[in-house]
């Protein structure tokens, strides 16, 4: 059984992942964990390569990109995200399966196969805790420069929230929806929470298999 912690940060584009990412990761550095900060795309040298092909290269048909980002998925899980896990450290992730379901299978229009697809390639891997930083779409971004894979999705970003306000309702244990719309402290309280709440469970289901794990970090 993986000793670490894995949480997934999702949500539209411009909701403040990465700044809520990089404040979890100070605060669990603080508390003596191992932290691994990776992206999808983009967490390994693979992962690079096919970030600039989706993101920044000329039209990729859906279902090319689908398999695409599932390619890296499995790489990403296999080299990165798993060796973590197993060695005890907190996993902050930028994005997994649900921008996948979300983004290629809703917004795109190509169904639940890619759900069963990303399953496949993470041999079901799921996080221990996803926190969606919901926020009603920005308007104003639609006049800033963005990458391939936003112009193209920039239309549809109700969608794309809605996307995961319902995956979310799905699996309520394992989701932490929390409004973006804030100002930034009051964000990473509720983040923060979140995820402290997912140590402690992780930390009961550790303790019922005879493991014992770190202790939960204090509040900042």
């Amino acid at each position: 059984m993986k000793t670490g912690l894995f949480v997934v940060f999702e949500g539209g584009d411009g909701v403040g992942k990465t700044t809520q990412l990089r404040r979890l990761a100070e605060a669990m550095h603080t508390a003596g964990r191992e932290v691994v900060m990776t992206r999808e795309p983009g967490g390994t040298q693979l992962g690079l390569q096919l970030r600039q092909l989706i993101m920044h290269g000329d039209h990729v048909a859906p279902r090319a990109e689908a398999l695409m980002y599932a390619a890296d998925r499995a790489h990403h899980v296999e080299t990165v995200v798993m060796p973590a896990l197993e060695r005890g450290a907190v996993v902050l992730q930028d994005r997994f399966i649900d921008s996948s379901i979300v983004y290629q299978g809703g917004a795109r229009g190509l169904g639940p196969e890619v759900e069963r697809i990303s399953r496949w390639a993470t041999n079901g891997l799921l996080p221990d805790v996803t926190v969606v930083l919901d926020m009603a779409p920005d308007e104003s971004r639609m006049a800033r420069d963005l990458d391939r894979v936003e112009r193209e999705t920039v239309e549809h970003a109700q969608t794309i929230r809605q996307g995961f306000l319902t995956l979310a309702q799905r699996d309520p244990a394992r989701y932490a929806v929390v409004d973006a719309a804030r100002p930034e402290g009051e964000v990473f309280h509720d983040v923060f929470s979140a995820v402290r709440a997912a140590l402690k469970r992780k930390r009961e289901i550790l303790a019922a298999s005879g493991i014992q794990a770190p202790p939960s970090p204090r509040t900042p």
